[in-house]
């Protein structure tokens, strides 16, 4: 077990270095309000944080990490422009791998900067490589934002683009939804069974749970909306597919993604951003020409990113969890801000892996 001493000095030493970035120090508690958390993620954080109560505070969490309490903060708060770093435990419950830590230590870097959001990305990404850079790490970028453009581009309801929109950190049950709307996959017996009935309350027996029967049958009529609707074209399918497989050099990747913009326009502005992007980061020293990008990295993570993502991996540990994680959460600070928002991005590192890994000095 790597020793608890020496992770925190390295945490110390992490967290001073993005101080002398002109970083603000910040903390957060440890117990966090449940509230805020289900709002964003709903009943699946549950899964992956520990939750208690308290007779006067509510349902409380153990902190699963630390971006949204510094983004209420910030926005209830902060001045524009700020740069925030923190350090401390992060808890996560693992039910499948026993292996995984459940406690662990992370530090981090988070820019709140509205005017050149493209040169934020670039700053703390070229942070997080030249700091991590002893330990010769394989860097991983993506952009979730083309995607939710290109969902936002589809030539289909406004429900479903929210439905598509609400899954797209599950690719499982995105991919679902994409053979489903798309017509390639039936709709299940069991939904056209109950489209099938005039009156689907009829035979119903006594109301059990929360929802009243004006919900249930506000969703009944949803249902028959959707399958009433006409299918997204195949077409538009094959685009969203050959978005979802872009995965190159950044440079390849942008010409790619370019030719697939000629086709679907709705995505043109995110593949604008990402050339800004990769000229920002080109700027601040970075070799983009060997920097991979996959167009669909970061869905499974938490999930407020909603733009540039990226993380940091040992190759030659392939047993290792990401030794550093990051990028960008604007409709978080949005959500968060009532009202108010201010595009933002961050970075987070382990040092406990970077303290199994060997350190940096």
């Amino acid at each position: 077990m790597t020793d608890r001493a020496a992770i925190r000095a390295e945490a110390a030493r992490l967290r001073a270095a993005f101080e002398g970035e002109g970083a603000e120090p910040v903390e957060t508690a440890i117990l966090q309000p449940a509230e805020a958390l289900l709002d964003l993620y709903g009943e699946d954080i549950r899964a992956r944080a520990y939750v208690t109560s308290d007779a006067l505070r509510g349902e409380q969490m153990l902190r699963p990490d630390f971006t949204v309490p510094v983004v209420q903060m910030h926005m209830e708060h902060g001045a524009e422009p700020a740069c925030y770093t923190y350090s401390g435990e992060v808890f996560r419950r693992q039910e499948d791998d026993p292996d995984r830590a459940n406690e662990y230590m992370q530090v981090g870097f988070e820019v709140f900067e509205r005017d050149a959001p493209e040169a934020a990305d670039a700053r703390v990404f070229a942070l997080m490589f030249k700091t991590l850079a002893p330990l010769g790490l394989r860097a991983a970028t993506g952009d979730i934002g083309i995607l939710m453009a290109a969902v936002e581009g589809l030539q289909t309801t406004e429900r479903r683009k929210a439905a598509l929109r609400r899954h797209i950190w599950r690719p499982r049950r995105f991919r679902t939804l994409i053979d489903r709307f798309s017509g390639r996959a039936p709709v299940p017996e069991s939904r056209s069974a109950l489209l099938a009935c005039d009156d689907p309350m009829a035979e119903a027996g006594p109301m059990i749970g929360l929802r009243s029967s004006a919900e249930i049958a506000a969703r009944i009529e949803a249902l028959r909306e959707d399958a009433e609707a006409a299918p997204i074209s195949a077409n538009e399918v094959a685009l969203l597919d050959a978005i979802l497989a872009v995965r190159e050099t950044c440079p390849n990747a942008l010409e790619h993604l370019r030719d697939i913009a000629v086709d679907m326009p709705a995505i043109r502005r995110a593949v604008e951003r990402l050339e800004r992007r990769l000229e920002a980061m080109q700027a601040s020293g970075l070799n983009v020409d060997a920097l991979d990008f996959e167009a669909s990295y970061g869905r499974t993570h938490m999930e407020y990113y909603d733009g540039f993502v990226f993380g940091f991996y040992a190759e030659a540990r392939p047993d290792l969890p990401p030794v550093a994680t990051g990028g960008r959460y604007d409709a978080l600070t949005r959500q968060l801000g009532q009202g108010r928002e201010i595009p933002a991005v961050g970075g987070v590192i382990r040092p406990g892996l970077v303290v199994e890994l060997g350190g940096l000095t």
